[in-house]
């Protein structure tokens, strides 16, 4: 007998976790099934959420969303990786990428070939072979999904965008796509008092909406998870030790540079996030070691142009729930967790989370398998992406302020330090399947933090000395020409995907 079936979702939140979802699932799942998503325009969103990773695009691939489109609406501009400034050392610089360095070769990593050429008196560093690294600190960009007739892979990019716009872009999205929005602030949550499952929603105005599967969008506070069904939180402050913010707009700044930049002060770190209106900036910090006041005036001190208005606070616990689905009640978004933006995580979690759950879609039954499984996978992604971000802050060797020295000399997860250990051998490194961070980023990050392996893998001794020199020689003329061949990164825009900005 066939099992009954969900007829009706209910989103409770809008925002980019909310539309995300709203847009998703109208999509994706049969148009039998109702879609209602509940919002207050009283309630206010966080939107640090301005820069992304490459899988967004897959999000936009699924959505079927034209991308210059989007870019225009959106006010946005393209995304190469993130520069991090004095994490390793004062003075230290390097850009993590969203490409590979090089190119592999007979089933080994560039970066062991390019080992090799250091232990034999190379002083080149390994970004002299990165494609993404030229072009970003060119300032160019293009579409380029493959370098001239070579089997290197073109550029892997992601967006900046103004999180407000793309929320509301979402929304006209689903909207058309028969997403119905409520408008309403929600004052109780009806449970069934004998499965404990959420009923309904009540909102000020006396409106009750019934649902079978809830989706908890309401941000930080988890209306549904936490206030009605008591989901506890993992706090992983001890690791990342961050939990508060200021976040200011400023003015444009040219050259339009294709990068994120994250540049650490003596207790955080800062972003700047280059749109094609303004320029959005924040100062990540730990209030156990200096005040909000403080951060916000070392926050104003290092804008490269005039600030728009005034520095907004914001507070947070890293760490994640200890379910994510419970019941008819899954949570989306800032209310399973939050692991703060130095890798630009926040709206990937919204949509592999948005993925998983459409993937395990349950029916009014709600299988206690599928709901195991679907907290196991999420729980495991978490747990993967908490470790690289650790691995930022305590592979450091900077001990000029209190809030370094505790990051660079706390205990971390054995995951994360056995992959450091292994590292340091020979460059080896073990990754997870699941895990959303390719080699070449662990790569990079342990390389630009002073992370150096003690040798190289045997099998790149199947090139002889000359045949390694004229290889990293080809790269190099390689990438210097098709670098040279892209226009810069604010024409590109100019001519593709211009916002009106009038």
């Amino acid at each position: 007998m066939k099992a009954q079936q969900i007829s009706k979702v209910v989103i409770v939140g809008g925002g980019t976790a909310g539309w995300i979802t709203a847009a998703a699932m109208a999509r994706l799942l049969p148009s039998a099934i109702e879609i209602v998503l509940v919002e207050s325009d009283a309630i206010g969103t966080v939107g640090v959420g301005e820069a992304t990773i490459p899988q967004i695009r897959r999000l936009n691939g699924v959505l079927g969303l034209d991308e210059d489109d989007f870019v225009r609406k959106t006010r946005a501009t393209f995304k190469l990786g993130i520069e991090f400034n004095n994490w390793g050392r004062r003075g230290d610089s390097y850009l993590h990428t969203f490409g590979d360095p090089g190119i592999n070769l007979a089933s080994l990593s560039f970066h062991q070939y390019w080992l090799k050429a250091r232990a034999e008196g190379s002083d080149a560093s390994l970004w002299d072979y990165s494609l993404h690294h030229k072009v970003a600190y060119a300032n160019k960009f293009g579409r380029m999904e493959r370098v001239g007739n070579t089997s290197m892979t073109g550029l892997a990019y992601a967006f900046h965008f103004d999180a407000g716009l793309y929320a509301a872009y979402l929304r006209h999205y689903a909207e058309k796509e028969g997403v119905k929005r409520i408008e309403g602030k929600i004052n109780d949550v009806s449970l069934d008092g004998e499965s404990g499952f959420i009923k309904s929603v009540g909102l000020e105005s006396g409106q009750q909406v019934s649902g079978d599967l809830f989706i908890d969008c309401s941000g930080f506070r988890g209306l549904l998870i936490n206030g009605s069904l008591g989901v506890g939180y993992q706090d992983w402050s001890k690791w990342l030790p961050c939990n508060r913010a200021v976040a200011v707009g400023s003015q444009r700044k040219n050259p339009l540079v294709p990068y994120t930049k994250a540049t650490a002060h003596g207790a955080g770190w800062q972003w700047r996030i280059p749109l094609q209106h303004r320029t959005g900036n924040g100062h990540v910090f730990c209030d156990s070691f200096i005040s909000v006041d403080e951060a916000s005036d070392i926050l104003l001190a290092n804008l490269d142009a005039e600030a728009i208005g005034e520095p907004r606070p914001l507070g947070f616990t890293t760490g994640r729930r200890e379910k994510f689905w419970k019941k008819n009640c899954v949570s989306i978004g800032l209310s399973s967790g939050f692991l703060e933006p130095l890798e630009s995580t926040s709206i990937h979690l919204i949509q592999s989370n948005v993925s998983r759950l459409i993937e395990l879609f349950p029916s009014a039954g709600f299988e206690p398998a599928i709901i195991e499984e679907y907290n196991r996978q999420v729980a495991h992604e978490y747990e993967l992406v908490r470790d690289f971000l650790i691995l930022h802050y305590h592979l450091t060797a900077r001990d000029d302020t209190e809030f370094w020295r505790y990051c660079a000399n706390m205990d971390v997860p054995d995951s994360l330090r056995a992959k450091m250990a292994l590292f340091e051998t020979g460059g080896r490194l073990w990754t997870d399947a699941e895990d959303l961070f390719r080699e070449a980023s662990w790569v990079q990050v342990m390389i630009g933090q002073g992370l150096m392996p003690k040798g190289y893998h045997a099998m790149a001794d199947r090139l002889s000395s000359d045949q390694l020199q004229r290889m990293m020689r080809d790269l190099k003329a390689i990438i210097a020409k098709a670098e040279g061949s892209l226009p810069s990164h604010a024409d590109f825009i100019a001519a593709h995907c211009n916002a009106d900005l009038q």
